[in-house]
């Protein structure tokens, strides 16, 4: 009961932030510049373009285009990609695999480098490899993401030529249509790239999270009292003390994987990427206002589904901790 009156709760919620976010969406095509110039180019008179807008709508007060947009938005249409001809919500949908596919192979290449290195800056703060991985923290977290980009294709693509340096690659459809690059070699080949690029800005953050919450979590009591008890060294690290430095971690990393979708905008430009942040760059240069605010709405939408799944492992990692509303 207890979970389901969250996740009401939880709904509500989400309904009052998507409400919001697609009016900030929506108020900022008229900052965009003139959607026509893209529909119809240079060559039609000012009166021609008059009546267009007031066929499509873009003449009506800001609140009637508004709730017009917000009744289509409620039966699942965000409008129709004025370069695409297509829905907009359709489009996205095609290119959403491709950022998927980034996003995941980023996440585990920054997951399965911090935690070991977290750990071990933790426990042997002092060595040398510790003081080399909090260093090179420092300066991952200070180098844009799009110069590290340039770098890895630099040295891998140009000067090795030993990875492709743009593209997707290699893709095949799945029964359900999903195109991925998961089952081709050359469709491994092109992720590899992109991935370490966007998990470079998510790797420092991670290393220095774990190593400070592991080294506040070996100075409890609980901890001290296991090593008492005369539990073997690797039980301590890996059970007692690093099981209660994920609950941050996961607060955090659930929050950050969201906003991976964002920094796939520059990774997808430098790489050719054909995913969503690409198209919304390209989008945006055309003036394409539905698909704007669609991807904006999207990508909102993301983040709130993001946020309800970690406060609901919250209780996986640790029982004591109850979800809002709970009781006793």
């Amino acid at each position: 009961m207890h979970i389901l009156a969250f996740l009401i709760r939880r709904l509500f919620q989400a309904v009052i932030v998507m409400l919001i976010i697609s009016i900030i969406g929506f108020s900022i095509q008229d900052q965009l510049g003139d959607p026509l110039r893209e529909l119809v180019g240079q060559s039609v008179s000012e009166a021609e373009r008059e009546a267009l807008r007031d066929r499509m709508g873009l003449n009506d007060p800001f609140w009637t285009q508004y709730l017009r947009f917000l009744g289509n938005a409620l039966g699942g249409d965000l409008g129709t990609s004025y370069f695409f001809k297509k829905p907009a919500l359709e489009v996205i949908l095609a290119k959403f695999p491709a950022t998927f596919e980034l996003v995941l192979g980023a996440t585990f290449l920054f997951v399965s480098a911090s935690i070991p290195g977290g750990i071990y800056c933790a426990i042997r703060p002092r060595a040398w490899l510790a003081r080399f991985i909090m260093a090179g923290s420092i300066i991952g977290l200070s180098i844009p993401i799009f110069l590290t980009a340039i770098f890895l294709i630099w040295i891998f693509a140009v000067e090795l030529g030993v990875m492709p340096s743009f593209g997707r690659g290699e893709t095949v459809t799945l029964p359900w249509g999903w195109r991925t690059g998961f089952l081709t070699r050359d469709g491994l080949l092109h992720l590899v790239l992109p991935s370490i690029s966007l998990a470079a800005i998510m790797l420092p953050l991670f290393i220095r999270l774990i190593r400070a919450e592991m080294i506040e979590t070996l100075s409890t009591e609980y901890v001290r009292f296991a090593w008492a008890k005369g539990l073997a060294a690797r039980r301590v690290w890996f059970v007692h003390a690093f099981r209660n430095t994920l609950l941050p971690v996961v607060t955090v990393g659930g929050l950050q994987i969201g906003t991976l979708i964002a920094y796939t905008i520059l990774t997808e430009t430098v790489f050719q990427w054909p995913g969503m942040g690409f198209m919304f760059l390209e989008a945006v240069k055309r003036v394409d206002t539905p698909l704007i605010i669609a991807y904006i709405i999207v990508v909102g939408m993301i983040f709130v589904i993001v946020n309800t799944i970690v406060d609901l492992v919250y209780t996986l990692i640790n029982p004591m901790v109850k979800l809002p509303g709970a009781q006793g």
